[in-house]
């Protein structure tokens, strides 16, 4: 870390009991639609418009990798992207390094495409996503022929050899990944043959909706993709316009919030409702949780929905299995919310939230210790024993730096009797750079304030 770095000065919250949460809100445009989106573009032959883009630094990431590559985007307008396709054989390689921020999504899938390219490449990302595991990605290309390097067990830097003749091929994921999945897919436009990835546990099936949108053909049902990549056909992905939904998972906090704070009646615009990614709905109402959808429509191929939440009693309940594939990137909220439930919530099956942008069962399961409520880790989930989360004044709950551990306690600290302080939350902007105005306007108590 250079001595600029160590001067700049952290970023912490000061989250308290606000009022009951009300109003209409619409949260960011979806992260993962927006990534894919941006990427399906870049490749494609034709001019892509894309609506409702995330504004957040993991997204731009993305979006700068491709200007690096030669792709012409331009932003008219806030959350507006014009992305200037230059078709599958179009990128032009790099002499630096490619830059995917803290965003896991984009380096995962950034691997598949570039994977086919006739350049070299190199993947880095800033110190957090160094830390993520890569090998699950590595490994499957492999197969596929691409050659790619990293650092000891897997870590980025990724650095892809070019010019490599990639074959298709029949992959099973050892663990749900829709961005494995995704990766294989992308590459699989590339190879000579059919790719098809299987899954024992269908996760989110963003990748096979948009190619499909684009014009590819796709064969796709839950748990099953194949796709036969170009080789020597001339087939080609077409540019369409892309109206991105909002973000389940930036609303997932909203519905935990106004779940367990008293007098809350909030509801959330045009929140995207794809299947595979709203377990945490289903969590939640099983809980007893007080959601009504309504006004159920499609928008740019994707499902949404508005969601009127009102606060109810919660209860503690075994998640089953099978809903965590598709609530993974919901679960910090849920602990909150498990946190003031009546009971014993019990995760297993979530060893994947160790491996996230923190350990996220031991960041929350500290958290949630801090402010007085009993955690019982196990290597793939926990036992959240609600009650009435407390704490003494000025409390310091450490992030981590990761942005969903920063909003689930947020949401927390709206139950509790004390002001807490949330440290390290400069990397919320990486997913949803105006979350604290937001929250603030529907009546949470939460501040900004610079440390050293």
């Amino acid at each position: 870390m250079t001595d600029k770095a160590h001067m700049q000065p952290r970023h912490d919250w000061i989250a308290a009991p606000g009022r009951p949460l009300r109003g209409r809100i619409r949260v960011p445009g979806d992260k993962s639609v927006s990534h894919r989106a941006i990427m399906l573009a870049a490749l494609a032959e034709g001019v892509s418009r894309i609506d409702g883009f995330l504004e957040g630094e993991d997204t731009r990431s993305t979006a700068a990798v491709f200007q690096q590559l030669g792709v012409r985007i331009e932003a008219p307008s806030s959350q507006t992207r014009i992305v200037h396709g230059v078709g599958l054989r179009g990128l032009r390689g790099s002499p630096l390094p490619l830059d995917c921020g803290n965003a896991g999504t984009g380096m995962r899938l950034l691997a598949g495409a570039l994977a086919g390219q006739s350049f070299d490449s190199v993947l880095i990302g800033d110190a957090s996503l160094s830390k993520r595991p890569m090998r699950r990605v590595i490994e499957p290309l492999a197969e596929m022929g691409a050659i790619i390097d990293s650092e000891n067990g897997g870590l980025p830097p990724l650095r892809i050899r070019g010019g490599r003749a990639l074959r298709g091929i029949d992959y099973t994921l050892p663990v749900a990944s829709a961005q494995v999945k995704s990766a294989l897919l992308l590459a699989g436009l590339y190879a000579d043959g059919e790719t098809t990835v299987r899954e024992a546990h269908p996760t989110r099936d963003y990748t096979e909706r948009m190619l499909a949108a684009f014009g590819w053909p796709i064969e796709f049902e839950p748990g099953f993709a194949r796709l036969r990549g170009a080789g020597a056909a001339a087939q080609a992905l077409r540019a369409t316009d892309v109206h991105v939904p909002a973000d389940f998972s930036s609303a997932a906090f909203f519905l935990a919030a106004a779940s367990i704070v008293p007098g809350s009646d909030l509801t959330l615009e045009a929140v995207g409702m794809n299947p595979r990614r709203t377990g945490l709905l289903q969590a939640l109402r099983e809980m007893g949780a007080d959601i009504t959808v309504s006004a159920a429509r499609e928008e740019g191929g994707e499902a949404v929905a508005d969601l009127r939440v009102r606060t109810a009693r919660l209860r503690g309940i075994d998640v089953p299995v099978a809903w965590v594939p598709d609530m993974i990137d919901e679960f910090p909220a849920l602990f909150a919310a498990a946190a003031c439930a009546e009971g014993t919530t019990r995760i297993s099956g979530a060893a994947e939230l160790r491996v996230k942008e923190s350990d996220r069962l031991g960041a929350m399961s500290v958290g949630l210790r801090a402010l007085g409520i009993r955690v019982d880790e196990t290597a793939d989930g926990a036992e959240i024993h609600g009650g009435s989360p407390s704490a003494q004044a000025r409390l310091v709950i450490d992030s981590r730096g990761d942005h969903r551990i920063a909003m689930a306690m947020a949401v927390a600290a709206q139950c509790c009797g004390e002001e807490i302080v949330i440290a390290d939350v400069a990397n919320v902007a990486t997913s949803f750079p105006d979350f604290e105005s937001l929250v603030r306007s529907i009546g949470f108590g939460l501040r900004t304030v610079e440390s050293d």
